[in-house]
């Protein structure tokens, strides 16, 4: 039987555009804890770190994930850049498991109910505009769980860091 290697942080990095609801920020501090990959959230946002939801969510995983606020988003882009940013919209033209991640990769995810808005996804520092499949007619998929589809998706093209 072969032997098990622990896994090496998920080299990606997912950045938060205005997010509004802190569960879904806190479910996404438990993920960035969990795959080592780095939260960014930049501002304004919808509710204060100290929000009892945010803590909940993320159980007591603050501690053991990455992640950084910025007061917006240039000084996020400032904090991040050199990388590819990689936009995720309901609208995006490549699907997130044709991507070819790289380490350093942004994902970058809009608000909640809103998404991106279009000075964003226009912006041409912006490498791709990126969708998660679903079925027609469907608005979009929770925040949080959009964000644990795509990390886990560059996850395991790394191999889940096990030299796979």
């Amino acid at each position: 039987m072969p032997e098990q290697t622990d896994p090496a942080p998920c080299p990606v990095r997912v950045l938060f555009h205005e997010p509004r609801i802190p569960q879904n920020t806190g479910a996404t501090i438990r993920l960035a804890a969990v795959t080592g990959c780095e939260l960014h959230l930049a501002g304004p946002l919808g509710f204060e770190l100290t929000d009892a939801r945010l803590k909940r969510a993320g159980l007591d995983y603050h501690e053991l994930a990455s992640f950084t606020v910025h007061d917006g988003l240039e000084q996020a882009y400032a904090a991040l850049l050199p990388a590819r940013i990689l936009a995720f919209t309901s609208h995006g033209d490549v699907s997130h498991e044709a991507i070819d991640y790289r380490p350093g990769d942004v994902l970058i995810f809009g608000c909640e109910p809103s998404g991106l808005p279009t000075e964003v996804l226009t912006d041409p520092r912006i490498t791709a505009q990126v969708r998660i499949p679903m079925l027609p007619g469907r608005r979009s998929l929770n925040l949080a769980t959009s964000a644990g589809i795509a990390v886990y998706e560059a996850w395991r093209q790394f191999g889940f860091g096990r030299g796979a």
